[in-house]
């Protein structure tokens, strides 16, 4: 082998454990990204399977409000941003 010969091959060699160790970096912080990412898919499930309950229990508390006339109830429920105004009722037409 020639001296250029092996110069030129150590030069490869430096490239390709430069090249690893890039691999080895990108690969760390792909895992730590999935990670982030698998624990917000965690959240969002959680929120979605919650929300649903949460739906159950502010129309609970709604028809409780209405059918009892509850006043501080209604507020609690009004400074959430829950409207409970009931449509109003008309009278049949006279024939």
């Amino acid at each position: 082998m020639t001296k250029k010969t092996k110069i030129v091959l150590t030069g490869l060699s430096v490239l390709v454990l430069l090249l690893v160790l890039v691999n080895i970096v990108i690969g760390l912080g792909n895992q730590s990204i999935q990670g982030d990412v698998s624990e917000r898919q965690q959240v969002i499930a959680q929120t979605m399977q919650l929300e649903a309950l949460n739906r159950q229990l502010i129309n609970v508390l709604a028809n409780l409000a209405l059918k009892t006339n509850d006043e501080p109830l209604m507020a609690v429920l009004a400074a959430a941003g829950i409207n409970l105004q009931t449509a109003p009722q008309t009278k049949p037409p006279a024939k």
